[in-house]
């Protein structure tokens, strides 16, 4: 029977959770509908339980919660543009779909609720860093769905009794790593240059970044999934790097790795996005730093195997989180939300 349950198995972050769980003898239960997700990620994981479904249907959240302990909240259409297009789809994908997951979870008697919140719900505020403490100011249907995400992971597991309905809230900052077919900035500017194609830079470039490696993003989790009720129940931390990188600095970095000898394009802003992102990330220290192993950003972006566009792709996308400034951080790491 499988102990955990990874939502969004077929995306980024919840194809690595899983195979992170797999990696040490868990029995993980995953689940998709590849909206976005991708059929290829789940390669690798075939020791993993996998049920294709919605989790806009009850009843696939019922089947999924059944007889799980931990469930990690991956899923989510996470695209602010997508959002603004569609703001009715992100709200099915987004708000009912973690609310069916809750009531099912509460049902199934599952012990704990980690659920991946978004940097996009500090909106705009010039404030820096963005602490827990900011009121939220979302500027996107993307920001509001992923915020009433939030609401409700912390309201509903409450009526539950004892640490059954314990729920941790990661705010999640924007993320690089090998594999990603996550569509966020970095995997664009590496496919555009690797393939010999001007990228294009929506704004002046000058708008900043808290990049997070996806190795950080794992360990949160799994930090999150033992870390004691008492501590982390309800608790929304920021896990993301504590440091910021504009897309201008972005883009030569990867310039220089992909060996692309063109400059960007720059378009005009595209609604929803923020200006800058950057995280306080000590509370998420305060409370899991004594369980925290520290990871060199230098040692995440050892070299990939493999060859063609894919790797190139990948050891790009790690070195950036190499050469971006970054010194080693001893705290966590964040999610991508699409906001670039």
């Amino acid at each position: 029977m499988a102990r955990y349950l990874v939502t969004g198995v077929a995306g980024f972050i919840g194809r690595s959770i899983a195979a992170a769980l797999l990696a040490r003898g868990e029995g993980v239960r995953g689940v998709d509908n590849f909206l976005t997700g991708k059929r290829v990620n789940l390669v690798g994981l075939e020791a993993m339980e996998f049920m294709e479904g919605d989790l806009s249907d009850p009843a696939a959240c019922a089947r999924a919660c059944a007889g799980v302990e931990i469930v990690f909240h991956e899923a989510a259409l996470a695209s602010v543009p997508r959002s603004v297009a569609d703001p009715v789809g992100t709200n099915v994908n987004c708000v009912d779909a973690t609310l069916n997951l809750l009531v099912a979870a509460r049902a199934a008697g599952v012990r704990r609720v980690v659920y991946a919140g978004s940097s996009s719900v500090y909106g705009d505020a010039p404030t820096l860093p963005k602490h827990e403490e900011m009121l939220p100011n979302p500027i996107s249907p993307y920001a509001v769905a992923k915020l009433a995400g939030e609401h409700y992971t912390r309201a509903l597991p409450a009526s539950t009794a004892g640490d059954g309905g314990a729920a941790l809230l990661q705010c999640f900052w924007t993320l690089p790593g090998p594999t990603s077919h996550y569509s966020g900035v970095l995997a664009i500017f590496c496919r555009k240059m690797l393939a010999g194609e001007q990228p294009t830079i929506y704004g002046d470039g000058e708008q900043s970044r808290d990049f997070t490696y996806i190795d950080n993003v794992v360990h949160a989790n799994l930090l999150a999934a033992a870390a004691p009720a008492e501590k982390v129940s309800g608790q929304m931390m920021n896990t993301a790097m504590g440091t910021r990188i504009t897309l201008n600095e972005t883009f030569e970095i990867l310039r220089e790795l992909t060996g692309f000898s063109g400059k960007p394009a720059y378009a005009e802003g595209r609604a929803g996005d923020i200006r800058d992102s950057l995280a306080d990330i000590r509370l998420a220290g305060e409370l899991l730093g004594t369980r925290l192993s520290p990871v060199s950003a230098r040692g995440c972006a050892a070299p990939l195997s493999g060859t063609g566009p894919a790797a190139e792709l990948s050891r790009a996308c790690s070195r950036v989180a190499g050469q971006a400034k970054w010194p080693v951080f001893p705290h966590l790491a964040f999610f991508s939300d699409g906001v670039y």
